[in-house]
């Protein structure tokens, strides 16, 4: 049996190769469901592949609670290396991948998908985001707004696709390109962005003032003030105290 995203989608594939084994859907609706009758079937000796509609099942695709309660069971499961988006635009990037964390996709309400880009403005390794369509215009001017308009990033979208394109250059630069050929918005989106720079040694300096300015004002009159005394940002101040994580000067 071969589980699959969408069996329709599934089987235009399978066709191709004249692979004519049985096909049942597994996707985030119905994944709960499927995990006992494929547990089941794996002790009764039967083989089960799971595959996605693109790219590598449980990266940001379904899979996850079927292969941990499978391995919770002792029942081998076995990877067969295939395309993934994240590793696939990283490579083409032009942007530093030794060290990247990967956080799929942001929030689509722009108040918590602005406060989870905050959480990570201090980050300096190399921060990777899949975005839909039709929000990749809002995520990129929001990217602008907290990480700055001149951090390096790039934009791939429909890899491994007839209209493959690798937009690069900084934040502002991105944007700027997204709104003048709304043509650009059209597909599937992972988003690369540069690490905050290391952070400055008197960071440490910066949170204890924070921490003791917190116990008089509110975070936004903390940072105002820690900003004037120290030269940092105050919005990569207000991120710390936020985050309670390292943020850029």
């Amino acid at each position: 049996m071969i589980y699959c995203e969408d069996t329709r989608t599934s089987a235009t594939l399978l066709r191709h190769y004249g692979i004519n084994t049985p096909t049942r859907s597994l996707h985030e609706h119905n994944e709960a469901q499927r995990i006992s009758e494929i547990q089941a079937q794996l002790q009764s000796g039967k083989k089960i592949a799971l595959i996605s509609d693109a790219g590598t099942p449980l990266i940001s695709d379904p899979g996850y609670p079927l292969v941990a309660a499978l391995r919770q069971a002792g029942l081998p499961v076995f990877a067969i290396p295939g395309a993934c988006a994240l590793t696939a635009a990283l490579s083409v990037s032009g942007l530093a991948c030794q060290r990247f964390i990967f956080e799929g996709f942001l929030p689509a309400a722009g108040k918590a998908r602005r406060d989870q880009l905050q959480r990570l403005a201090g980050e300096v390794r190399t921060l990777v985001f899949y975005e839909a369509s039709h929000r990749i215009v809002e995520s990129i001017s929001d990217m602008a707004d907290v990480f700055g308009a001149d951090r390096p990033a790039a934009v791939v979208k429909e890899l491994s696709k007839h209209f493959e394109r690798c937009i690069g250059g900084n934040l502002s630069q991105i944007s700027a390109q997204l709104h003048a050929s709304p043509e650009l918005s059209k597909g599937e989106f992972v988003v690369i962005i540069s690490g905050a720079a290391e952070q400055a040694p008197g960071l440490e300096s910066a949170r204890q003032l924070l921490t003791t300015l917190q116990t008089e004002l509110a975070p936004a009159q903390a940072a105002r003030i820690a900003a004037k005394l120290t030269g940092l940002s105050k919005r990569a101040l207000y991120g710390l105290m936020s985050l309670g994580d390292e943020v850029e000067a």
